[in-house]
């Protein structure tokens, strides 16, 4: 098993971190590693359905692709409505089945100013780009944490 060693401070994490478990720094991949990952969405029948998600972007204007947890790393969600829930529950539009994540645990609500993530008082929290929030204005690049999953937001 690789293991990625931080810039920082020199903690030893397991493949495929992103960040420092211990100090939170940014572990940049070794040249010519391949960050990417294939998009999906899963269809009406269960199979899986290859997306472009610059074209999903394009789209709606704006979407998330799961980048890790729960083994559904490049799943995508297209934001394509002026709210969009997140959690637990299988009527939420993004369904994240782990015990750390609330039933409704998050919205995402178009406001006047632009597109907001609001916690809704989940127990383990939402975390944008590590830091823990109540509310959060959503910027393309956005890294986002809820339970287990690891989720990018992209626009356009």
């Amino acid at each position: 098993m690789a293991t990625l060693h931080c810039p920082e401070c020199g903690f030893v994490n397991p493949e495929g971190a992103n960040y420092c478990q211990k100090c939170g720094a940014y572990l940049a991949r070794p040249e010519g590693e391949d960050a990417s990952t294939m998009a999906y969405k899963v269809g009406e029948t269960g199979e899986y359905e290859p997306v472009d998600v610059e074209e999903e972007v394009d789209k709606a204007g704006a979407a998330f692709v799961i980048r890790s947890g729960g083994g559904r790393a490049g799943e995508s969600f297209a934001v394509d409505s002026d709210r969009i829930s997140i959690g637990r529950t299988p009527d939420a539009a993004v369904f994240l089945d782990d015990v750390t994540v609330s039933r409704n645990h998050a919205p995402v609500v178009r406001r006047k100013d632009g597109l907001y993530i609001d916690d809704l008082g989940s127990l383990n929290g939402t975390y944008v780009n590590r830091r823990r929030i109540e509310s959060h204005r959503l910027e393309d690049g956005d890294e986002i944490q809820i339970g287990k999953y690891k989720l990018s937001y992209l626009e356009r």
